[in-house]
């Protein structure tokens, strides 16, 4: 069995320019999930889509493997899912089987060592034809009111709010955060969607939530990711 890293890794970014290689914890953000992924076995296929000459450079000095996407799959308005094919063309015509596809965004740096390898590890082990990758929230979320002297509507029980300690897994909320995906590659091919057929969750920790949107974004990455463990300048 095979499965494909692969992490999208354009040029153009209109947030933060040049927002894959912007320094994170001393070395280029995109980096991170490069090096997670290959913890994550030999088989694994790690690789980064990418129109950019220096990204590409980059992923390679870090032991990515580079797909050279074309220009039309790299703007601004294209969807992720058409690079995904494309990348799995390139991998399956060289005779490669592919059992699952990873779906890795590079903005989602903070995972713990073994993230990858479980969520891997769980959709082989189970029945799903994909797993999103989600962070556990509590479920006390309100929506504003629909008119004029209607009234906020609660998500929850107000007459009988638990304690946040006692809630079980199945009163919470789960907030899907991008940072991975792990899906089987029919479903890219039937579905041209990372999700489809049915679908399991895999719960990453609170602390892997962090995604980076913003520069004020980068302070709380590094903190998490020298919490985890992992080598920061």
């Amino acid at each position: 069995m095979t499965a494909l890293a692969l992490i999208p890794a354009r040029g153009g970014s209109k947030g933060i320019p040049r927002k894959n290689l912007l320094p994170v914890g001393g070395r280029p953000l995109m980096t991170w999930t490069i090096a997670q992924a290959l913890d994550a076995g030999e088989d694994v296929i790690v690789a980064v889509s990418t129109e950019d000459a220096e990204i590409a450079e980059v992923a390679r000095a870090h032991g990515a493997r580079v797909i050279d996407r074309p220009v039309e799959l790299a703007a601004d308005t294209a969807p992720t899912e058409p690079t995904i094919l494309h990348a799995m063309d390139v991998i399956e015509a060289e005779g490669v089987e592919l059992d699952a596809v990873l779906l890795l965004q590079a903005t989602s740096p903070v995972r713990k060592p073994d993230t990858i390898r479980r969520a891997l590890a769980q959709f082989r082990a189970g029945t799903a034809d994909c797993l999103v990758g989600v962070v556990p929230n509590s479920p006390f979320y309100w929506h504003l009111p629909e008119g004029v002297g209607e009234s906020a509507r609660a998500d929850y029980d107000v007459t009988a709010r638990p304690r946040r300690q006692e809630l079980t897994p199945h009163q919470m909320h789960y907030f899907e955060n991008g940072s991975l995906y792990v899906t089987a590659p029919h479903i890219y091919r039937t579905c041209k969607n990372r999700i489809g057929g049915r679908v399991d969750l895999f719960v990453l920790d609170e602390m892997e939530g962090v995604d980076i949107d913003t520069l004020t974004d980068v302070a709380a990455a590094e903190s998490m990711l020298a919490r985890m463990g992992w080598r920061t300048s």
